[in-house]
C-alpha cells in the first residue's frame, strides 16, 4: 500500500509540473483556453459551493490540486495563509489567488469575478423578491441535505492539508494551541500571528540564530486604514453604499460572524438605513445561497438603493480583496526564499488548518440534527476517503436528499 501512494504522489508531482507552464511562455490560443478554463472551474465553483471558507477551501483543494493538479497542495497552503492575514473574504482571497498565479491579472480578475457572479446574481434576484413580498423565501431543504455532505468534504481536505502543514513537532503543537485558544475567544489574527512567530523563533533558536530579522511579512495597510465616514441618516444613494461597503470590506478580519457586527453598527444603529430584522433577513440570504457569505452586500445594497445598489455593494466589498491580493501575491516566492519567514508561514498554515478544524466542529454541531443529516455525512464522508468522486455530485446528490426529505415530511 506504501508502494501505491508513493507512485500516485509522484504522478501526482509530475502532473503538477506539466501545469506549471507560465502563462506569459504560452501562445494567444493557450492563453484564452487557460482563461476559459479558469472561467468555468470557478463558475461552478461559486455555483455549489455552500457551507461557508473551510467548504470553499475544500472544494478548491478537491478540484484544483486534486482533480486537475494546477498547483501543490502545498502551494495552495502558502496562498491560504497568506490569505489569511490580510482583510477580507479568505476563500474568495484565494480563488483569486489561484487566477493570479494561473494567468497573471488577468486570471485575477477572471477567477475573482466568477466565483462571485453566481451568488451575486442568486442573491440579487432574492432581494428583489423580499423587497415585493417582504419575506425569504423557503429553501431549508436545500442546505438540511447539502450542509452534511459538506462537512465529509471539508473533513477530507482537512485530512490532506494537514499531511501537508503539519511538518513537524512545532507545527502540530501550532495547530493544537490555536484549537485549544479558540473556545476562549481569543482574536483569530492573534493567534494567526502568535502560531507563525512561535514557530519561525523555534527553528531560528535551533539553528543557533542568523545575522539580521527582515520584516516577516509586507502587509498592506493602505486600504486597511481607510476610514470612509458613513454617509447621513436617509435614504442611500448607491455611492453612498459603495462608500461603506468599501470600509467594510478594507479592514473586516474574522468572517461572517464579524461581517454582521459591522452591518448592525453601521447600517442599523449608526445610520438606521435597515432594521435589526432586515439585517438579520439579508444574513440568511447570505448563508442560505452558495459562494461567499460577503455577497449579503448585494442584497443591502438592493434594499437601499435598488439595482446600482445592488452593484454599488458588491463591487465595495469585494474590491479591496483584488487589490490586496494584486498586492501581496509576488512576496509568496520571497517569504519562501527566507528561512525566517518560510518558519513563520508554516506557522500561519497550521493556524489556519486549526481554525479550519474549529469551523467545521461548530458546522458539524449545527448541521448533525438527526438521524438522517448524520447518515448523510457518514456515507458521504466513505465516498470522499475511499473515491475519488467530484464534489459536484456529491452536492448534488444532498440538495436531492433534502428534497426528499421535505417532501416526504422528515423534516419540519
Amino acid at each position: 500500500m506504501t508502494g501505491e501512494n508513493a507512485v500516485s504522489e509522484s504522478q501526482e508531482d509530475s502532473l503538477v509540473e506539466a501545469q506549471d507552464t507560465s502563462y506569459a511562455q504560452l501562445n494567444v490560443a493557450q492563453q484564452q483556453q487557460r482563461l476559459s478554463e479558469l472561467a468555468v472551474v470557478f463558475l461552478k465553483l461559486g455555483t455549489i459551493a455552500f457551507g461557508g471558507p473551510a467548504a470553499h477551501i475544500a472544494m478548491m483543494d478537491d478540484e484544483l490540486v486534486k482533480q486537475r493538479q494546477w498547483m501543490s497542495r502545498d502551494r495552495l497552503l502558502d496562498l491560504l495563509g497568506v490569505t489569511n492575514l490580510i482583510p477580507g473574504p479568505n476563500s474568495t482571497e484565494l480563488a483569486i489567488h489561484i487566477g493570479y498565479e494561473r494567468a497573471g491579472w488577468k486570471g485575477l480578475v477572471i477567477a475573482g469575478t466568477c466565483f462571485i457572479l453566481p451568488a451575486m446574481l442568486i442573491v440579487w434576484a432574492l432581494a428583489a423578491v423580499y423587497v415585493r413580498f417582504q419575506t425569504i423565501p423557503e429553501v431549508g431543504w436545500l442546505l438540511y441535505g447539502v450542509k452534511p455532505v459538506i462537512i465529509a468534504i471539508v473533513l477530507q481536505a482537512l485530512w490532506k492539508l494537514g499531511k501537508a502543514a503539519i511538518k513537524d513537532v512545532p507545527t502540530a503543537i501550532a495547530g493544537a494551541v490555536v484549537i485549544a485558544a479558540f473556545f476562549f475567544n481569543v482574536n483569530e489574527l492573534v493567534l494567526l500571528l502568535l502560531a507563525g512567530l512561535g514557530v519561525t523563533l523555534h527553528r531560528h533558536l535551533r539553528r543557533g540564530g542568523t545575522t539580521g530579522v527582515t520584516a516577516l511579512l509586507p502587509i498592506p495597510g493602505l486600504l486597511a486604514q481607510a476610514n470612509v465616514a458613513t454617509a447621513a441618516v436617509g435614504n442611500a444613494t448607491w455611492l453612498q453604499v459603495f462608500l461603506v461597503f468599501l470600509k467594510i470590506g478594507s479592514v473586516l478580519y474574522g468572517g461572517g460572524y464579524v461581517l454582521l457586527a459591522f452591518l448592525q453598527r453601521d447600517l442599523v444603529e449608526r445610520t438606521h438605513w435597515l432594521t435589526s430584522q432586515q439585517l438579520l433577513d439579508a444574513v440568511a440570504i447570505g448563508q442560505l445561497t452558495p459562494g461567499p457569505l460577503f455577497t449579503t452586500a448585494t442584497f443591502i445594497g438592493y434594499l437601499l438603493a435598488g439595482n446600482a445598489g445592488a452593484i454599488a455593494g458588491t463591487v465595495g466589498i469585494f474590491l479591496p480583496a483584488f487589490v490586496l491580493v494584486a498586492l501581496v501575491n509576488p512576496w509568496v516566492p520571497k517569504l519562501r526564499s527566507s528561512p525566517w519567514a518560510s518558519g513563520f508561514l508554516d506557522g500561519v498554515n497550521a493556524a489556519s488548518l486549526g481554525l479550519m478544524a474549529v469551523v467545521t466542529y461548530t458546522l458539524a454541531r449545527e448541521t448533525l440534527v438527526d438521524w438522517l443529516t448524520v447518515v448523510v455525512a457518514l456515507v458521504s464522508a466513505m465516498i470522499v476517503f475511499r473515491f475519488k468522486v467530484n464534489s459536484v455530485w456529491l452536492v448534488l446528490a444532498g440538495a436531492i436528499v433534502g428534497f426528499l426529505a421535505q417532501r416526504f415530511g422528515w423534516i419540519a
